[in-house]
């Protein structure tokens, strides 16, 4: 859930920072006061558009910083899959906002803004003042029931995307593979010339690699033997003046002085040591230089084979690896394109044998669907019964797509007739504003138990209702909070009076400047709150008395 809201110098805001409880939490205020600026706060480190504009004046920088808790199950494996990691089961989202550009932080790391929206669209769901609009697209109504059947349909959703791909991807090839006489005679000579290339070279896998280390050797080779002959001529060869004679003569030398000192015998024992490697030395030395002895066939045959190997990989592959794996597929295209008939027959029943399990998979998924659809639109018919939809007819229809599709072959549609006597219509052209806004909530409220996103927020979803259907609004508003958090920015009474925490968004002023605050409230705060909803700017006793009421009639429904 939001635990933590904190806000530095947006708009009217100085800097506010609320901390927010489980269930349904209701903002209010007058007119003016930063209600829109708060939500919008809440956008901004969601990912939402910004402009510098947005910055309290006389500021160089705003910040907007979101503390969710709680996150684990289904949530945290989702999260960890963005590579995402909550620390305790909390994670952080800021948004850091300066002139012309912007800085987002994910538990203080900083992230792209793709990555930032990604992660907030699974923390939290804003039901803004037109997010009900989305109920005019019927592609969301398909997607709405969905959500609610849930397992239902999600083994089908998941076999039929699976068999739509592998039918698009044989339908590709069978299209690729087609080919007129002509062509086919074209591509087989071309393929048995490459197979017999790359067969003709007798390659062996990493044989390139040992050539281009042998081949470097060799063109060292010289370098390399000339100082290896010149320390060999110090170190032992023939001569008065190497250093194996010299050290020879030293040890005859000590020989005498060993045999009468003491210590004399040490240095005579080292130096005949390091004269026992030195000879070793020698023999390796020798060894050595004889790694660098080729002949002029040799060089011309290693120099060869590697061009020859380099010019298959100007055409084939980067590696030898690569080169071989080429000639294989080659191979496999020479065999399809030899018994041509065969291959496409073989293809074509490949294709219809997908197109067959793909029909299967989306006809069960269709069918399951229909089935979900009938507990899904009797709990909406309920549901807007209950918002005073006195006289309203509710329809789910069906009808079949006219191409296949990853999601099936079904194009869904909400059907609505609010008033008696008149047809049933498509829900875009039958509901007006207003009602769109309350089925949407409707909607939320039946599938509240599917969704995964812990947090919604609904704004100034009560526009253009009272009374019986305002607590109707709220009732409906409570009964998500169970499952999840809920905040709610409103206007009427009734819906704040269900709260399970009420905050006040107020607007102060002073002769310099004017700043928004918000402030949890206390129960007789609360009432005084629902009175100034119910009553305007003269509050009387009788006004008190009913907000009072409300307050301990919404407890006793809770």
């Amino acid at each position: 859930m939001l635990e933590n809201l904190h806000v530095k110098n947006l708009a009217l805001i100085d800097e506010i920072e609320v901390e927010f409880c489980p269930g349904l939490n209701i903002l209010t205020g007058e007119t003016g006061a930063g209600k829109s600026i708060l939500l919008g706060s809440v956008n901004l480190a969601l990912g939402g558009k910004y402009s510098a504009d947005l910055l309290r004046t006389g500021t160089k920088f705003g910040l907007v910083e979101l503390t969710f808790s709680g996150i684990e199950g289904a949530l945290l494996e989702q999260l960890e899959s963005m590579d995402v990691y909550p620390e305790d089961g909390r994670i952080v989202l800021s948004r850091k906002l300066l002139t012309g550009r912007s800085t987002s932080k994910i538990n203080g790391e900083t992230v792209s803004m793709g990555l930032l929206k990604d992660v907030a669209s699974l923390l939290i769901d804003i039901h803004g003042q037109h997010e009900h609009q989305s109920l005019l697209h019927k592609k969301n109504h398909l997607a709405f029931l969905d959500l609610y059947a849930g397992d239902a349909v999600k083994k089908w959703k998941e076999q039929t995307e699976t068999a739509y791909r592998e039918y698009q991807r044989l339908s590709k090839k069978l299209e690729e593979s087609r080919l007129d006489e002509q062509e086919q005679k074209r591509e087989l000579s071309l393929a048995q010339f490459e197979v017999g290339e790359i067969e003709e070279a007798g390659l062996s896998d990493g044989e390139d690699e040992e050539l281009e280390q042998t081949y470097r050797r060799m063109l060292d080779g010289k370098r390399i033997t000339e100082g290896i002959a010149e320390a060999y001529r110090y170190t032992s060869e023939d001569s008065s003046s190497n250093a194996s004679d010299l050290l020879s003569r030293a040890i005859r030398a000590l020989q005498d002085v060993a045999e009468c000192d003491g210590q004399g015998g040490q240095l005579y024992a080292q130096l005949s040591e390091i004269d026992d490697l030195l000879n070793d030395f020698n023999r390796e030395l020798s060894e050595y230089a004889k790694t660098f002895e080729f002949s002029d066939e040799e060089f011309y045959e290693t120099e060869s084979r590697l061009n020859e190997i380099n010019h298959l990989k100007s055409k084939y592959g980067n590696s030898v690896s690569e080169i071989l794996a080429y000639c294989e597929k080659r191979k496999q295209r020479l065999t399809e394109l030899e018994d041509y008939e065969q291959y496409m027959q073989e293809l074509f029943r490949e294709v219809k044998k997908a197109k067959e399990t793909y029909d299967s998979c989306a006809k069960k998924l269709s069918e399951a669907r229909k089935k979900a659809a009938v507990p899904f639109v009797e709990k909406i018919k309920k549901g807007l019964l209950d918002l005073n939809f006195l006289d309203t007819r509710f329809e789910m229809r069906f009808s079949e797509l006219k191409e296949r599709s990853a999601g099936g072959i079904d194009d869904a549609e909400f059907y609505l007739s609010t008033n008696p006597g008149e047809a049933l219509r498509p829900m875009g052209t039958a509901a007006s504003g207003g009602e769109l806004s309350r089925i949407m909530l409707v909607i939320k409220t039946v599938v509240a138990d599917k969704e995964d996103t812990p947090t919604l927020i609904f704004d100034e979803i009560d526009t253009g209702i009272s009374g019986i259907t305002a607590g109707k609004v709220a009732e409906k508003m409570h009964l998500i909070g169970e499952s999840r958090q809920v905040l709610c920015i409103t206007h009427l009474a009734q819906i704040a009076a269900m709260a399970d925490a009420h905050y006040a968004i107020e607007k102060a002023a002073n002769a310099s400047s004017t700043r928004t605050q918000i402030h949890i409230l206390e129960e007789e705060e609360s009432v005084q709150e629902l009175a100034r909803l119910l009553g305007g700017a003269k509050i009387t006793k009788n006004i008190l008395e009913s907000a009072r009421e409300m307050k301990e009639l919404a407890k006793r429904e809770i």
